[in-house]
């Protein structure tokens, strides 16, 4: 794959890239960059962390990328996952990783690190240290985001501690490319900012989409107009508004079918975002199947389904009906590995059982 190919493939991962220039002049001088990302293992994996991010995985080595995903079991317990019980993180990174392998990620290409054993290297606590030093205090409390929390949010010692050990990751990791969602934009650009200070040579920062969550909330803005506020980022904290790798089929029918899903609306329209993101990254087309009253099968590229959406050829029903199938069909290697693999189970129902007492 020639240079220009490479960067469109990690271009179409990028909602944001900072910057093109540099990740051009990257690829030209390196056959193989390191790209990271990192996971707080905590609790079940929706499908974001999982069908969305094995694909932007398998193109970014399929670009000739080396991938670090980083399990951040260090970073949970700063952060308060499992309350602070770092055994239960790491069971939940465990289930991490069956499920990602489940979804046949690029093994080959990927490194599995826990930060317990990169906090171990030489010089890690120094960097973060010197990350420390020469950032602000109010700097560091901005990056909070990182971790799903506000600024506005009272923070313990340990979740300051955390954007500086974040930083510091990439720079023992050696990483060329942080390849993370756009809500660890902040962190990312701290890093660049107090790379050269440090010595090391800025992160390129390709920023992949959020995907939204299923539901809206009714919020009146007035008396006569009622608006619909769909929820940006899926949320394992509102299991109704996400897709977890372990749901059922029954499960996935039911979110999918009580998702929003406006009439011939594309923006802000979860359904779309996920055919967009998920469907289309695997199938070429989508078939749409509907009695003959209702206009039959129609099978409909991405800009085809955008087109007829919008014009009201496609009826939201119809369409979620189908969007639902082609998940369930894409979850269905993760069923069938937990049915029957039964280690995995056992980690499965012990990382369950930890969601209902924590």
């Amino acid at each position: 794959m020639d240079t220009y190919s490479r960067f469109n493939l990690i271009k179409s991962v990028g909602e944001e890239i900072i910057t093109e220039d540099e990740l051009k002049n990257l690829l030209k001088e390196k056959k193989h960059p390191i790209a990271y990302d990192g996971f707080e293992p905590s609790g079940i994996m929706h499908i974001a962390q999982g069908l969305m991010r094995v694909i932007n995985i398998n193109k970014m080595t399929k670009a000739g990328c080396k991938f670090k995903m980083l399990i951040a079991d260090w970073h949970a317990w700063a952060n308060n996952k499992f309350g602070g019980d770092l055994n239960k993180i790491r069971d939940a990174g465990k289930l991490f990783i069956e499920i990602w392998k489940a979804l046949n990620i690029d093994e080959e290409n990927v490194e599995f690190i826990w930060a317990n054993d990169l906090i171990r290297k030489e010089d890690y606590w120094k960097t973060v240290m010197r990350i420390a030093t020469n950032s602000t205090l109010k700097r560091i409390i901005r990056c909070g985001q990182i971790m799903g929390r506000k600024e506005s949010e009272v923070l313990s010692a340990s979740q300051i501690i955390y954007p500086c050990m974040q930083a510091a990751d990439i720079f023992t990791l050696k990483a060329d490319i942080c390849q993370l969602g756009i809500d660890q934009r902040k962190v990312n650009v701290l890093a660049r900012e107090i790379a050269p200070k440090l010595g090391y040579k800025k992160p390129v920062a390709v920023h992949h989409h959020m995907l939204m969550g299923l539901q809206a909330s009714k919020v009146n803005s007035n008396a006569d107009k009622v608006e619909q506020v769909i929820e940006l980022k899926m949320s394992k904290s509102k299991p109704n508004s996400a897709i977890f790798m372990t749901d059922t089929e029954e499960q996935v029918n039911k979110k999918i079918r009580k998702a929003y899903c406006p009439e011939k609306q594309i923006e802000n329209n979860p359904i779309i975002e996920y055919c967009r993101y998920i469907i289309f990254q695997k199938y070429k087309t989508l078939k749409i199947e509907r009695p003959e009253k209702y206009g039959g099968d129609l099978e409909v590229t991405y800009d085809e389904l955008v087109s007829k959406y919008r014009s009201g050829e496609i009826y939201p029903l119809d369409l979620k009906n189908a969007v639902a199938k082609y998940l369930n069909e894409m979850i269905e290697p993760v069923r069938k590995h937990f049915n029957k693999n039964e280690k995995a189970k056992e980690l499965l129902e012990k990382v369950r059982s930890y969601q209902i007492t924590r």
